[in-house]
């Protein structure tokens, strides 16, 4: 299951798998996401918060993974990785390539630290 938490005040989506991911898990958080995205313009963030990255449910989950990435990508900002796992860092490396967000892996115990470097670079990129 994919839990997905959205910060109204900062723009930030946070998804928290706890279980392989699932076709049904991107179809959930498309829903939460988009009707945000329609009121605010935009999410300053996303962050992809999980101690162990726990891979997919099947091929039809990664599809839609790799779906939703493409739907999503030019209207988030930042994407935080907040993971223990190697796997954060690979896919921030690989995803830099194809997405236009800047992408900032942190360890797992660092979710405060994520927000507050969305947080940040949201004003900054306000001010000028």
């Amino acid at each position: 299951m994919l839990n997905i938490e959205i910060d109204e005040e900062n723009g930030i989506a946070i998804l928290s798998p706890d279980s392989k991911l699932s076709d049904e898990d991107f179809k959930s958080a498309t829903n939460i996401i988009d009707p945000y995205i329609e009121r605010s313009g935009k999410l300053s963030g996303l962050i992809i918060s999980t101690e162990s990255f726990p891979g997919w449910e099947s091929f039809s989950g990664l599809l839609s993974h790799l779906s939703f990435v493409k739907d999503h990508h030019k209207k988030i900002k930042h994407v935080a990785f907040v993971t223990n796992s190697p796997i954060g860092s690979l896919a921030g490396k690989v995803a830099s390539h194809f997405v236009s967000a800047k992408i900032r892996t942190f360890k797992f115990s660092e979710l405060e630290l994520a927000k507050a470097w969305i947080i940040s670079s949201n004003d900054a990129q306000e001010s000028t």
